[in-house]
């Protein structure tokens, strides 16, 4: 099985192409399964609103049917599912599962970008200091225990902008973040799109070799998320490939696809793969 659950739209103001492009791209390489996450529209009681970096409150219930279209559309062809990639925002986390149960969504993954919320917290991925480093892992374990998640986005995120290499602080960070991951059946995300978008420099950035590499040692399972803001990272097969000849040479678990934690009708927040989804918009 060939799956990527880490897809985002236009909606969320950095990505490009039609759903629909995404479907296809997707194909063309031979995916069984596409998951569609984009960045999840937090109701901020103030009216802010973070155009460029998720979608709008009102833009949700024309997402979900969308993607919802293009699922039957594909019936037999490709496994399309609904989600969002989240942060940890305590203030709105019971908003999520409610949001998440009333759709009906298949899954959640958990992208802690920002520190409580984009419109006051800082952005993780420019974490400078042990004690930034230290609230990002400590946010994202918290995160990780309400239950809710798939599995682990891009949890070396902290490496974009860290300007001391891999050292004591990040090897500490990476231990704790795989062994909450470890006790709690969480899979992480090796995450291609930095690198894909040339973001990446040798040593820091991610995907994060010697982050990976304690993941293999803890024994946390490892998928591959393209992390895909413009269909030609679906279409283009190169960092696929890369990733899993690494993730392979790491000796970490490679997962083609976790147990979604999705959430059906009765809301009861558990459901693996195998299980049926009644369509509908909720």
């Amino acid at each position: 099985m060939k799956a990527n659950l880490h897809t985002h739209t236009t909606r969320c103001g950095h990505a490009v192409g039609a759903d629909e492009d995404y479907i296809k791209a997707a194909l063309s390489q031979h995916f069984d399964v596409l998951g569609f996450s984009d960045h999840v529209p937090w109701p901020y009681a103030s009216g802010y609103t973070h155009d460029h970096v998720r979608m709008r409150v009102d833009a949700l219930p024309e997402y979900v049917r969308s993607i919802r279209a293009l699922q039957e559309r594909y019936e037999g062809q490709l496994r399309v599912l609904t989600g969002f990639e989240c942060e940890y925002f305590p203030d709105y986390i019971g908003w999520l599962r409610e949001t998440a149960e009333r759709w009906q969504l298949d899954y959640l993954i958990l992208g802690n970008h920002y520190d409580g919320s984009d419109e006051t917290g800082m952005y993780f991925g420019k974490v400078e200091t042990p004690e930034q480093l230290s609230r990002y892992v400590k946010q994202t374990v918290k995160g990780l225990e309400t239950g809710l998640f798939t599995y682990l986005a891009h949890p070396d995120l902290f490496m974009h902008r860290w300007p001391l290499g891999f050292d004591d602080d990040c090897r500490a960070a990476a231990k704790d973040l795989c062994e909450a991951c470890r006790a709690l059946s969480v899979p992480m995300e090796y995450n291609t799109h930095m690198r894909y978008a040339g973001k990446g420099t040798p040593g820091t950035g991610y995907p994060c070799q010697p982050f990976f590499e304690i993941a293999a040692a803890c024994g946390v399972p490892v998928m591959i998320g393209l992390d895909a803001h413009d269909p030609r990272e679906l279409s283009d097969g190169t960092q696929w490939d890369l990733a899993k000849e690494e993730i392979r040479a790491i000796g970490a678990e490679l997962l083609d696809l976790a147990p979604l934690r999705g959430f059906g009708a009765d809301g009861d927040g558990v459901r693996c793969p195998e299980t049926e989804r009644k369509n509908g918009n909720g």
